[in-house]
């Protein structure tokens, strides 16, 4: 099971993008999504990284991503992101078992819900989506490009109480994964932080999470 401590950078969350970009490139901790999970049928691996950090109040996830095509349609909240250019953060609640998806593409649509498996979900409310920042290197439009190289980051700040952290009595650790994924594009593709070892394509598996330290 992979690990990563998770920094703390005060006021991150207040930080316009690039200051935010600045802080976490020499202050974040830094992993590689690059376990192609399903190789046989899904063999393709843009190169995509995470930064993750926290400050008194959110926990920040970046990603940066090179690679082929660039596909953002869902403009909605709680829409089909994973069908688009994604990446996404999965957590686990250190109270009650359940965990959290938060994906996002490539132009900052988020799709967030709390859940105890892939059917069984609560989707994050409008007024909840409000509430969580979202950062993207690219203009909010539509896009559908294939078989051209495409280079783009996003970053979220979502509140840890989303996550059911109360920052004043941090856990020593949460489960957690982070991923890559464009079901629709002309080179779809699986990527995860820590390995999910199962045999089709499936992210909701709260049992291949890794480690995230506070």
């Amino acid at each position: 099971m992979k690990q990563l401590k998770i920094p703390f950078i005060p006021e991150l969350e207040s930080s316009d993008f690039k200051t935010l970009e600045l802080k976490m490139e020499t202050g974040a901790a830094k992993a590689a999504i690059d376990t192609v999970c399903w190789p046989g049928e899904f063999p393709y691996a843009p190169a995509a990284t995470v930064s993750i950090a926290r400050s008194a109040t959110h926990i920040i996830v970046h990603y940066s991503v090179s690679g082929l095509d660039l596909r953002a349609v869902a403009m909605e909240n709680n829409g089909p992101v994973w069908e688009d250019s994604c990446c996404e953060f999965f957590v686990g609640d250190p109270s009650d078992g359940t965990y959290y998806n938060f994906e996002m593409n490539c132009i900052g649509t988020l799709l967030a819900a709390k859940r105890r498996s892939r059917e069984d979900a609560r989707h994050f409310t409008d007024a909840q989506h409000a509430r969580i920042i979202k950062h993207s290197s690219l203009e909010r439009r539509a896009y559908d490009i294939s078989d051209e190289m495409a280079q783009w980051r996003t970053a979220l700040c979502i509140p840890l109480s989303f996550i059911g952290i109360d920052g004043n009595s941090l856990p020593r650790s949460v489960r957690a994964n982070f991923y890559k994924c464009a079901d629709k594009s002309a080179h779809p593709h699986f990527l995860s932080w820590n390995p999910v070892e199962v045999a089709q394509p499936d992210f909701h598996r709260p049992e291949f999470f890794g480690e995230l330290l506070f």
